[in-house]
């Protein structure tokens, strides 16, 4: 299929499954053309955020819809922090004035994932790119990627062992900030700084202190 492509030719996948690839591996082919530098074009679907999760090459069996971040960049980062442990591929909607900002901030507290661009799906000046995050924000930068017009974002899920990192640091974390302030200011800062929900880290602040020996039993 990519030798088909390379050699000048146009495919159009149309599967059985239905848009955008759930359950199909059709995916798999979107993402061997973009990594072979392919153009791949969405066709007009119910949604922007499913044409471009059809045309992202990221993977599609699971995947949140996140609307508009915030505008703010505080409020915009505490949101991505709390997506940042998230294993599902993540769909955000962004206007031309934030798109650079954004996508910073994504790699600042995700790393540099991969990553889509669409810009102007469906229409005239449709641009789509998959890249890390990187590479989008210098594509941004140097003006390969036009800000112009509307654009949805792409970004792959977190890596199982990366969650699995963040979740012991958070607990470590919390374990130390324990020894030295309240339990409740400890949950708040640990459920900041990693994103994990505040219920959660409280569940195991609690855990922790039942598991710490009191004094009494300590000196018997």
């Amino acid at each position: 299929m990519v030798a088909t492509l390379e050699s000048g030719e146009s495919i159009a996948l149309i599967s059985d499954a239905g848009t955008p690839l759930i359950s199909d591996p059709g995916f798999r082919l979107v993402s061997a053309a973009h990594d072979a530098g392919i153009t791949v074009s969405p066709l007009p679907g119910p949604s922007a955020a499913i044409a471009a999760l059809s045309a992202s090459g990221l993977p599609s069996d699971r995947f949140s819809f996140e609307g508009f971040l915030p505008s703010k960049q505080e409020a915009r980062r505490k949101k991505i922090r709390a997506l940042a442990d998230d294993p599902r591929t993540m769909v955000f909607f962004e206007s031309v004035h934030r798109i650079g900002e954004s996508l910073s901030d994504m790699q600042e507290v995700f790393g540099d994932r991969e990553a889509f661009v669409g810009r102007e799906l469906t229409k005239q000046f449709e641009q789509c790119r998959r890249a890390r995050l990187s590479e989008l924000i210098e594509a941004i930068e140097n003006g390969d990627i036009a800000t112009k017009g509307e654009f949805v974002v792409l970004v792959a899920g977190a890596a199982a062992e990366a969650t699995d990192t963040v979740a012991a640091s958070a607990d470590a974390m919390l374990a130390a900030l324990c020894d030295v302030m309240p339990g409740r200011q400890a949950v708040d800062i640990v459920s900041e700084l990693t994103g994990a929900k505040p219920n959660d880290v409280y569940k195991k602040m609690l855990a922790l202190k039942n598991s710490v020996p009191t004094n009494e039993s300590q000196d018997e």
